[in-house]
Order: C-alpha cells, then structure tokens, then sequence
C-alpha cells in the first residue's frame, strides 16, 4: 500500500520522540498513585465539573476500566498498591455474577480487564473461576438464528419500547468483549468459547463493516430468524454516518482478534478498517465524534476514540511488515502525539483523570468530559508505542 499523502507525514516524518510517551506514560502512573486516596473503591464513570470522576453504579459497563490501568500500574512497577487496589474491587464483579439484570454483551470489557487480568497478573485461582464464569455467561448471550451475541437486554424491563429496540440487535462495541472468550478457550480447550468469538467475528465483518472500510454502530436482525434487516445508530450522527467510537472499537477488536487467532480475514478487517479511518480523519489528529457530522454543525471531539484507534492501530501495525506497518505505526504514532497536544490532563495538578475532550454519548449531551475507557486506552497506548505486549485481552 502506498503512504498518503497527509501533510503531516511531510512534517513529522519521525515520530515524537520515544522519550515524551515514556515521560507521559509516568505521569500517568503517577496520576494513578495520587489519586488512591482519594476514588477509593469507587470506579470512575464520568468526568465532571473541575475535571473530578462522578463514579458508577454497581454492574455500569465501565466499571473495569479503572481496574485495568491499576493492573497494568502494578505490571509497570510492581508497587503492590496498584494490586491490592485492583483486587479490593473483585466484590464489584461478584455483584455483576449474581445479579442477572446487570449483565449484557459488556461481561468482556469487565471482566477481562479485572478477573483476567488478576489471573495473569497474580496466579489467583478465585479471579480465574469469576473471569470463566463470565465467560459462560456471555457464551449463553449468542443467538444462534443470526450468528451474534445480543447486546442489550430486552426481557426484565416495563419499558416495552426499549425491549422491542434492543431485541435482535447487535453493536460494534461488542467486538471488545470477544477477547474473554478467546482466552476462556485457551485457558479450558472448550470449543464452544472459540466457535462463538468466531461466529460474532464474520458476523460483525459482514454487517457492521462497510465496502469502504467505514462501519455502523448497530445491526438489527429478525429476532425469530435471524433475518439481516438493517444497519441503524446509537450513538452517531445518524444511521448512515460513521460514529468515530464505533469505527474505533471495530478496529481494535479485529487487530486484537487476528492477534488471538491467526484469522487472515480479521487482519484484512483491521487493515480495511485502518485505511477509512485514515481517509476520514484527514489532517486531524484527535477524531470528531461522528466523521459524517456536517462543517455547519458542532463538532465535538472524542478522545476516547482516538486512544481506542490508536492502540488498535499499535496492534494492526506489530502483525505486519515493512512500509505497510510503518503506514499504520505512523498513523497510531500521530493520533497519540494528537491526545497529548490537545487532550492531555496529566500536566494539570488538580485533575484526577487522563484525557480531556471525551463525548460519552453526544445524543444524549455527554460531551467534553473526562472518561474512564478513554484514560484506559490512553495508557494501553503509551505502553504499545514503547514496545509493551503484555495486555489482558
């Protein structure tokens, strides 16, 4: 493939300098450090105001997400503080176990990020059995007719009109969540674990990503049949338009899928995948929340999507060689330097998160905040760009 032709790629044909992600990449330990005290066994959900986390509910989606850079805080230094603050939170995830109405499609975001990692981390035998419990759980969540695991919950609520939205629906978040059961099936040799990753995957790269390499957040199948009905939003501009959160978690997760499994067809999913957000992304370097949003609208930016892409992009760019890895390395390199030019809050003393300028969820007003999946990723992406391999998915 051929480098484009960006003019940042004329001006800063070497990267930043290996030394500034390294100095970031300590101050975000650091953060992690200063703030212990203070969120406690809270887990951060938002951002509000003076940059302070406003924190989730038992069984939120994001829960894992400020476990995970605690884990990867310990790998980094073995201070056990990060350790026992990670594990000290494993009641939060026994909660989501026992307590069905909680669970969805985001049983891998959570648990790979705590119990998972707790088991490579630790050896511990209890963090084992809650990340395969899990494992099972999201394993029962695939509906056989349509080849998908079901996102939402559409049984156990009065709201009948979120139940007949939700029913037959997949989305591309759920791609993330396939790592847990990739590493269920290497931890028990059960097929059923791989079977289903796999079966989610084509029907992810069938539906969700489009000819030219851009994607829908949500598919709606027939939920007796599994009829392909059609591709709609959630969180985007509308149901045609690429939201960048979505193309994000499709690109990491088919990187982080060949990675797992070797599949040739996830690697040139990634690669497609990589090439239209390139396009898109133009001369930017932090993603617009959705890259169809007209110029006369607001544009919000998303943070967490430009840390989600460039880790996944890290990955893309580690299972190739040559001009083809450096074209994506680059890319992963810029959509970095863009964070820590524009959305760093690791250099601002009162802060108690990462990353600046994160849109949760634009349709519902959740701009311009700090959020946790964001930092996470942020962190997972400093460690990549500096030759790390060692992640929980």
């Amino acid at each position: 493939m051929n480098a484009p032709a960006n003019p940042y790629f004329a001006s800063r044909a070497v990267p930043r300098a290996r030394i500034e992600h390294q100095k970031a990449l300590e101050r975000v330990v650091a953060r992690l450090a200063d703030t212990m005290p203070t969120i406690g066994l809270r887990n951060p959900k938002i951002g509000g105001e003076g940059d302070r986390w406003h924190f989730c509910n038992p069984g939120d989606w994001v829960i894992s997400f400020h476990s995970g850079q605690l884990w990867l805080a310990y790998q980094l230094t073995g201070d056990v503080a990060f350790r026992n603050a990670a594990q000290a939170r494993r009641p939060d995830f026994r909660y989501i176990l026992e307590h069905r109405k909680v669970r969805d499609h985001d049983l891998g975001f959570q648990f790979s990020l705590h119990s998972v990692a707790d088991w490579q981390m630790t050896g511990d035998r209890e963090a084992r059995a809650m990340a395969l419990e899990a494992a099972g759980l999201l394993l029962a969540r695939f509906r056989e007719e349509g080849g998908y695991i079901q996102a939402w919950n559409p049984t156990g609520t009065v709201d009948r009109d979120r139940a007949a939205y939700v029913n037959g629906r997949m989305i591309a978040d759920c791609i993330q969540n396939l790592a847990l059961l990739y590493w269920a099936h290497r931890e028990t040799a059960i097929e059923d674990f791989r079977i289903v990753a796999d079966a989610h995957a084509e029907t992810s790269r069938r539906y969700l990503v489009r000819e030219d390499g851009t994607s829908f957040h949500t598919y709606l199948f027939d939920p007796a049949s599994g009829a392909p009905l059609k591709g709609q939003t959630h969180q985007g501009y509308r149901d045609g338009s690429c939201w960048s959160r979505g193309q994000a978690w499709l690109l990491h997760g088919f990187a982080q899928c060949h990675a797992a499994t070797g599949n040739a067809a996830y690697l040139e999913t990634a690669r497609a995948l990589a090439a239209a957000t390139e396009r898109l992304m133009g001369d930017a370097t932090v993603p617009v929340w959705d890259f169809s949003v007209p110029d006369n609208e607001p544009r919000p930016l998303d943070s967490s999507a430009g840390a989600i892409m460039s880790a996944g992009l890290y990955i893309l760019a580690a299972a190739l060689e040559g001009a083809e890895a450096q074209r994506w390395r680059r890319l992963a390199d810029r959509l970095l330097d863009g964070l820590l030019d524009q959305c760093d809050l690791t250099t601002v003393p009162d802060a108690q998160g990462l990353l600046a300028h994160g849109a949760a969820h634009v349709r519902a007003g959740q701009t311009d905040a700090m959020l946790p999946y964001g930092d996470y990723y942020f962190m997972e992406a400093l460690m990549r760009s500096l030759g790390h391999t060692r992640f929980f998915w």
